[in-house]
């Protein structure tokens, strides 16, 4: 259970106490271990990446939808926006027409579910998928970037990791404090903060879901 938020920490300190639980299993699933240890195949990360464009598509939809809301629309910044490059890197991994044959996994259409539901009846429990989503992207997400150039032989920054590259953001420690300082001027009352966090917490468990599903598509072979 997560605990009460403070009356006195930032909330988005809060926010990443009471997730970093949650993270740490998400970071330690065996899929992102093998993947990141260079033991799967470039399929496995194109699955990956397939998967993310599904979960991307279901935010960026709520984004539009959320553009003038007074507790969401303050987060729905265009530099963050992924579905574009996500759909390059995907071209480049999985050829032509591979929207036709892209498919969701159980785990990843039960997380678009959510974020999609979310966008439609509750504004700030939305704002907790785009916070776990965006900031580990401007983060870890760098990580398997350089992994994935060099472990696949991506050009640098190039087509199969577009995804990992915001050209919008000149100094991305700046723009996560800034994102930081949004988060703890959330336009909602402690319960309703509370109720973030424990939403924050489920975003970080259905990515992990998402992460065992691929586990058992790509599991290591001795």
């Amino acid at each position: 259970m997560a605990p009460t938020p403070s009356t006195t920490a930032p909330f988005s300190a809060v926010i990443r106490a009471a997730s970093q639980d949650r993270h740490l299993e998400a970071e330690s699933s065996a899929f992102m271990g093998d993947m990141l240890g260079g033991r799967l195949g470039v399929a496995a990360y194109a699955r990956y990446t397939e998967q993310l464009w599904f979960v991307y598509r279901a935010l960026e939809d709520g984004a539009a939808r959320l553009a003038g809301d007074p507790v969401a629309g303050p987060f729905l910044r265009p530099e963050l926006a992924r579905v574009a490059a996500l759909e390059r890197d995907l071209g480049h991994l999985l050829g032509a027409g591979w929207r036709a044959r892209a498919t969701a996994l159980p785990s990843t259409a039960r997380y678009a579910a959510r974020v999609t539901e979310l966008a439609a009846s509750w504004p700030a429990g939305y704002v907790a998928h785009h916070y776990t989503r965006y900031l580990g992207d401007l983060s870890g997400g760098q990580v398997i970037r350089g992994i994935a150039e060099r472990t696949w032989g991506f050009r640098g920054k190039g087509d199969g990791v577009r995804f990992y590259v915001f050209e919008a953001i000149a100094n991305p420690a700046a723009f996560k404090r800034e994102y930081r300082a949004l988060l703890d001027g959330l336009a909602v009352d402690g319960p309703e903060k509370r109720r973030v966090v424990d939403e924050c917490r489920n975003a970080f468990a259905l990515n992990t879901a998402v992460f065992a599903d691929l586990g058992a598509a790509f599991p290591l072979t001795g």
